[in-house]
């Protein structure tokens, strides 16, 4: 099983402008969800939090900067990367926009390359593993481009599941991931998994770990999840 791709939420009420972003998105390997209204948005992202939000300011109803001041102000998608899209040039509309709490201001029209490469910088700040980073915790080395990992230069042998669950710890150590998240992100919301899975699977991975001797990292969180660290 494949890992689930990054999920991006593109929110753009012309629709000849949400399906070229969709089209290339889906291009460069992303997983898609497309909303015309800010009400649509919000909906979406209670449904399934995305990775990150591509965000027109002008929107019917409810616009993208209440949308992103929402969305930034509940700890459950505080940290959800948002590109802001925008018609305003001035300086004045770009600071409000970042003040507002959007991570990127992009003024239309735009190059699409230069949007797909800006959503790629976004993941690499928070899903490096997505986009093919190297990652390295203690003496733990996980090369998500190669899927190769390494422990104290001692190679690994890791299962795909095993492996996906390592590079989600490992990409924010010390979280605390409760069963539901790691289902998420590591199964995928729409294959049904019992939580008691995530169990026998991070068994396999404290195992792999310690294949070549050295303490156990992954954490029990009593009442929680896991953590690494």
């Amino acid at each position: 099983m494949a890992a689930p791709q990054p999920k991006v939420l593109v929110v753009e009420d012309e629709p000849a402008q949400r399906e070229v972003l969709a089209y290339n998105l889906e291009a460069e390997g992303f997983a898609v969800a497309k909303a015309g209204t800010g009400d649509d948005a919000l909906m979406l992202v209670e449904e399934d939090t995305p990775d990150v939000i591509v965000l027109d300011w002008m929107l019917p109803g409810v616009s993208g900067i209440e949308i992103c001041r929402r969305l930034k102000t509940r700890p459950a998608t505080r940290s959800v990367p948002i590109i802001m899209l925008s018609a305003r040039s001035e300086e004045v509309d770009r600071v409000r926009g970042l003040e507002t709490g959007a991570d990127d201001y992009v003024v239309k029209p735009f190059s699409v390359v230069e949007l797909m490469a800006r959503v790629r910088a976004q993941l690499r700040r928070t899903r490096p593993a997505a986009v093919g980073q190297r990652l390295e915790f203690d003496d733990i080395m996980l090369d998500s481009e190669t899927h190769k990992v390494f422990r104290g230069g001692k190679a690994l042998k890791l299962g795909p599941t095993e492996f996906r669950l390592l590079s989600t710890f490992m990409e924010k150590p010390g979280r605390v991931w409760s069963r539901e998240q790691l289902l998420d992100r590591v199964w995928g919301r729409d294959i049904y998994v019992d939580t008691r899975t995530v169990d026998v699977h991070i068994g396999r991975l404290r195992k792999a770990l310690s294949q070549h001797g050295g303490e156990d990292p992954v954490r029990t969180v009593r009442g929680a999840g896991y953590a690494l660290g």
